[in-house]
Order: C-alpha cells, then structure tokens, then sequence
C-alpha cells in the first residue's frame, strides 16, 4: 500500500515542498544530534540554527537561541569554546574545550549518530504502516523433471517442515534443504486444507549444497509490531550503510565509476519520490539520513569526522592540536568543499538540462 501525493501548484511545486521538508529533517536532527550531546555534557550553546544566512525568526530560551534562517541546506550548533576567537563570557566549565576528550568525541559524533537513528526510525515507521516484503515457505515454481516435481510437489505449496525442522519463511526452508547434499529428506506441506508428506532425494549444485529444483512465490508484505519493525528498521541500517561504504570503497580503488550528486541532483530524486507516494519519500529519506551520516564521518576537514580525528590525536598525545591550526585546517576543508559542490552542481545542471 502506498499514499500518492498532490499538490495543487503543480510538479515543481511538489519538489519544492518535499525537499525543503526532507533536508530540513536530515539537518534539524543532524544538529540536535550535536545539541542534545552539548546539552548533556554540560556545555553552552548560544545558538541552535536550522538553515544559514539572514534570520527569518526564532526565539530564546534562556541562554540558547532558537533560529530559522533563509538557506535551509544547512546548520549550525554554536557552542562555547568551539571558535578560540570568541569574547562571549562563559562560565567555568562550560565550554566544549574543557570538557574531557571522550564527553567531546560524543557531542561531535552525536550529529551523524543522529542521522542513523533517524533512518532507522523512519524505516521502522514504514514497515509498521505498510509493512515489509518476506518470501514466505510458498513455492512459486517447480522445475520440470527436478527431484520436486518427481515428488508430486505443485506450485502453491506450502511447506511447513524438512525432515521434522520446522519452517516458518522461504529462507530458513533453503537453509536446510542446502545442508542435505544427495539426501533423501521428507517434506511435510500443506496443500490447501491438506497436509502431506513428501519423500524425495535432493541433488547438489555446484557450490555442493542441497536443491530439488523448486523456486518462491512472490514475496508477501506483512506489517510488522512497532519493536520488530525498529529492529528490522535497524538491521536495514546496518546492511544500507554498508552497502555504500562498500560503494564508495569501489569508487576510491576504481572499480566502479564515480557517482556524486548535489543538491539539485537529490531535489530531482526526492520530486520523483514524492510523486510515487509518501511511502517513497520516507524510504528516500532514509537512504539520504544514512548518507549524510557517512558523508559526515569522513575524515575531511570542516566535517565532523575530521574533528573526531583531532579529537582521537589528542587522546594519544595527551595534549590538544593547537586551536589556531585546527581551526585554519577547517577553513581550508570549507573552501575545498565549497568548490566541490560548485563543481558538483554544474555537473547536475548539465545532466538535468542538458544542452539542445
């Protein structure tokens, strides 16, 4: 099941909309990621900004302010102690510096920590409400001539145990037929209100593992209770975050052509997305989440993971980099991320409007 959506204003407004409400959540819980850990370690925040560029509005809560400003592609969490030229007057030890290395580490690591709950909650939502595809113990087919069909087994077929295991999806039914190479088994399955019993001999395939020649029906979606749809929520997590580190470790060692999107880009998926349901844009969502996690992790200077790396030195030295360095470092790393995403919005620019 999904829920197309509409809007009046058209396509572009479409986009429009659903970007803005995308990038707003991936930044909005991003920066309380690293608010929320300053909070608990301690230290003053002076501002807690969604978007960059002139105020539109906020207010104050006694010593943080709350900002919306006009760009929404980013955000900001200041907190004291992390520019060594502040002058804004701070209690002892309150300020980020002063704090241990390991309280440091966390608030920083917070941010893309964030953005990994963040997609493990929205993909636990989705396969609460509209559940989860799962190959059920159904067969689909049955290969002619196969130790299946010699057996009588029919497409439609239930199985519910090998050789008194008991199966309960498609997966755990292979798994141990797989363990019984040339091994006459017994198959009990139901056929419609029927049980049977089924003896046949199973073949091996080139890999040495068991097969009678039978494939799944079409996977079913089931919904799933809130704490099992978080846990798989999770497990998809894990396997999407690994999937592109792997992605990216093909690209570095180039064995797979470089794919680098911008915004206009990622406005363009998140538009189409939008049009095929909400169901779409929140799984799309979730992929972005799990990427601006990464994206963050990485080592570069002026994202967080260069920061974890000064941090980690630290640790080792027993004493910080000089403030002044690191800082010039982050300086430089915002300059060259600069001209990447101008280079990388030129290039989106060509491949969505291409020349005539």
């Amino acid at each position: 099941m999904n829920w197309p959506l509409s809007w009046r204003g058209g396509e572009d407004m479409l986009t429009v909309v659903a970007t803005v409400v995308v990038f707003g959540l991936l930044i909005f819980c991003h920066e309380l990621g690293h608010f929320l850990g300053a909070k608990w370690a301690g230290i003053k925040v002076y501002e807690f900004s969604l978007g960059f560029g002139p105020r539109l509005g906020g207010f104050r809560d006694r010593e943080t302010i709350y900002s919306l400003r006009a760009l929404p592609l980013g955000g900001y969490t200041r907190m004291a102690g992390m520019d060594p030229g502040e002058n804004e007057p701070v209690e002892k030890g309150r300020s980020f510096n002063e704090k241990p290395v390991w309280q440091r580490l966390l608030v920083i690591a917070g941010g893309p920590l964030a953005n990994f709950l963040l997609a493990v909650v929205i993909l636990g939502l989705v396969f609460q409400v509209q559940g989860v595809p799962v190959l059920t113990n159904v067969v689909g087919t049955v290969q002619a001539g196969g130790p299946a069909s010699t057996a009588g087994l029919r497409p439609g077929d239930r199985i519910l145990t090998v050789d008194g295991h008991l199966v309960t999806d498609w997966d755990q039914m292979v798994k141990q037929i797989q363990s019984r190479p040339d091994q006459t088994i017994i198959l009990e399955i139901q056929r419609d209100n029927s049980k049977l019993a089924l003896s046949l001999k199973t073949e091996t395939n080139a890999a040495g593992q068991g097969m009678i020649g039978i494939t799944n029906a079409d996977p079913q979606v089931v919904r799933q209770n809130p704490l099992l749809a978080l846990s798989t929520g999770f497990a998809y997590t894990g396997r999407i975050t690994w999937l592109i580190l792997a992605f990216v470790g093909q690209m570095i060692f180039q064995h797979a052509p470089p794919e680098v999107g911008g915004p206009l880009r990622v406005a363009k998926e998140i538009g189409q997305a939008a049009k095929l349901g909400l169901a779409n844009l929140a799984e799309l969502a979730a992929f972005l989440s799990i990427n601006l996690g990464i994206f963050n992790l990485l080592p570069v200077p002026a994202l967080d993971g260069s920061r974890i790396v000064f941090l980690l030195t630290e640790a080792v030295r027993g004493r910080p980099v000089d403030p002044a360095k690191e800082n010039f470092i982050h300086l430089v790393g915002v300059g060259l991320l600069l001209l990447l995403m101008v280079f990388i919005t030129y290039k989106d620019v060509l491949n969505i409007w291409p020349r005539i």
